[in-house]
């Protein structure tokens, strides 16, 4: 993304904040013009004691007393400007972060199956962090800057043109200096920023699987991945500092020189002039040079911390930028009740165009059946899952619902139609009950131990140390896996909605445990269409209708006896399960 694209998404964002941005630059102007009337005073109090026996001391001391308040009205002025800028930078990083998650929610499965979850935290965290420091370190250093040069440059005019002439014409050097050598940095923190984020995405996926990690002795081999990433990081980062700290020192070095050439012409001015440029103009031009080309420094750190900024900044906004989700159809229907009767008709999908998954996939499945789809690993089973819940729409052919396409149903009621329980499990760090209530909200106490004791998970909750209050940590720490898909499963057993879906959802349940689901599941399965995925063919020998999938295809399709007779590949599957 380029930077000038980025900095007008950037104005489109603070432009939210007109009203603060106002009194900000109001402010600024203020504590600008306070500040500058200061040497003003300084000057004339010098002038009051240059000549011999000349000493007006009353005057002198108005004169300081009036400095030192005004020192104290700029210093009130300052903090009230800061206050404001903090309220514009945090409001804009916790819109920026807001609209992150909101764009995260409704991105497509297919980039968050592309990107790595780390990078994408690292996006929301880190960077935004990053870009809000510069934000308001920009609001807080260049609004004043910009006005002290221009007020500065104002009075040394009517003070002495000839000197403030000198100055203005040597000061751009440093303005050239830092703006050479910030082109510069900008692709240094960006690629700083990328590292970034692969060094976060590297550590949450070690740290989310130490146990496999450690089962398999990848620890060293983790290790030097990771100091590869955090090399470069190294690397980005130096380079991006060294060239970023040689602008303040060079900028620095040029305005002294600029210090130099006005005090020396100003001393000049003083002997030579005959009473018409006196000390204390002399002493308050001084001033105003060290006011004028102090913004300078500041302005180019600025600009140093800004290309940081804009580089979190691009990441960010290449974030919200991504495509959404296809919007709902504008003629899409609201599902209430559907009666559970799907239709694929030649349904072809693939998850990228080189490589064909599921082609001409065609089947009925009338209201209340049971419908297990097997296969090896990779046939294709999930995704015909991933297909009915529109977590991706095919690339050809229909699915229908009730005799409409699902792309005409609105995303929210389908999905509220159909209860899902996966192999992968997760939970949330809140208490059993709220993870339970996940599936309804509204629901009572007695039906959430009601759908816990359909689950069979009451006796293994009562023996937590708060029961149904026990708070889990991250992804139901301290639970074991059985146990957390148990969970899951009462937490469908909460809403019986009229479609079911259940892959692998008994996987990580002892055998004993499965039998009893299984009973639950078959009350439960009642008048309900249910689509079992599975591997173990125990679990789906009472199905009505078993598609047995190889390579996206259906190759054969029948009930469990049938299939046996028929002595194909479903026959090898089960035999092969159930050899003695």
């Amino acid at each position: 993304m380029k930077k000038t694209s980025t900095l007008k998404k950037v104005l489109r964002f603070i432009g939210k904040y007109k009203l603060l941005v106002a009194l900000s630059t109001l402010l600024a102007l203020v504590s600008v013009a306070l500040t500058l009337w200061v040497p003003i005073l300084i000057g004339d109090a010098l002038d009051g004691i240059v000549g011999k026996g000349e000493v007006r001391l009353d005057a002198i001391v108005s004169l300081l007393l009036k400095a030192l308040v005004i020192v104290g009205i700029t210093a009130l002025v300052n903090w009230i400007m800061a206050g404001f800028n903090n309220r514009m930078a945090y409001h804009i990083t916790r819109d920026l972060r807001n609209r992150a998650i909101e764009t995260i929610e409704r991105l497509p499965l297919s980039y968050l199956d592309r990107h790595q979850s780390g990078d994408i935290v690292s996006r929301v965290i880190a960077d935004v962090d990053t870009f809000g420091e510069g934000l308001l370190l920009g609001f807080t250093q260049l609004f004043v800057g910009v006005a002290t040069i221009v007020g500065t440059l104002i009075f040394m005019l009517t003070i002495n043109w000839k000197i403030a002439l000198v100055v203005f014409l040597l000061t751009p050097l440093s303005l050239f200096i830092a703006r050479f050598i910030g082109s510069r940095t900008h692709k240094m923190f960006k690629a700083q920023a990328t590292a970034k984020g692969e060094a976060t995405s590297h550590i949450d996926e070690m740290i989310g699987n130490m146990k496999t990690v450690k089962a398999f002795s990848h620890e060293d081999e983790a290790l030097e991945a990771f100091a590869t990433i955090n090399g470069r990081l190294q690397k980005f980062s130096l380079s991006a500092i060294f060239y970023s700290s040689l602008v303040n020192p060079t900028t620095r070095f040029v305005n002294s020189m600029i210090y130099a050439a006005v005090a020396l012409s100003g001393a000049l001015a003083v002997v030579g002039g005959a009473g018409t440029f006196t000390v204390g103009q002399l002493t308050c031009l001084l001033s105003y040079t060290n006011q004028y080309t102090k913004p300078f420094n500041e302005i180019s750190g600025v600009i140093t911390e800004f290309q940081n900024a804009l580089a979190c900044a691009s990441r960010v906004f290449a974030l919200l930028d991504e495509p959404r989700e296809s919007e709902d159809a504008p003629d899409a229907v609201t599902l209430t009740e559907a009666s559970g009767r799907f239709t694929l008709s030649n349904v072809a999908f693939s998850y990228s165009p080189e490589k064909p998954l599921i082609e001409n996939l065609s089947l009925s499945v009338a209201p209340g059946e049971r419908v297990a789809i097997v296969g090896p690993t990779g046939c294709g089973k999930t995704t015909v899952i991933n297909l009915l819940m529109r977590f991706y729409d095919v690339n050809d052919g229909k699915i229908e619902l009730d005799g409409v396409d699902i792309r005409k149903i609105t995303r929210h009621s389908l999905r509220q139609n159909i209860g899902m329980v996966l192999q992968d499990t997760w939970l949330r760090a809140a208490t059993v009950r709220d993870n339970i209530r996940m599936a309804n909200p509204t629901a009572s106490d007695d039906e959430v131990i009601a759908a816990a004791k359909a689950a069979h998970a009451h006796s293994f909750i009562k023996r937590l140390p708060q029961g149904y209050d026990t708070l889990l940590g991250e992804g139901g720490e301290g639970l074991s896996q059985g146990q957390k898909q148990l969970l899951c499963i009462a937490r469908v057993m909460l809403t019986l909605p009229p479609i079911l879906i259940l892959d692998e959802a008994t996987s990580s349940i002892d055998t004993r445990t499965e039998i009893r689901i299984q009973k639950a599941f078959g009350e439960m399965m009642q008048g309900r269409t249910t689509f079992i995925v599975a591997h173990r063919l125990s679990t789906i020998m009472n199905a009505d209708t078993i598609l047995v999938m190889r390579d996206g295809h259906v190759i054969e399709q029948g009930n469990h006896q049938t299939l046996l007779e028929k002595g194909g590949f479903y026959a090898e599957l089960y035999h092969s399960q159930f050899a003695k």
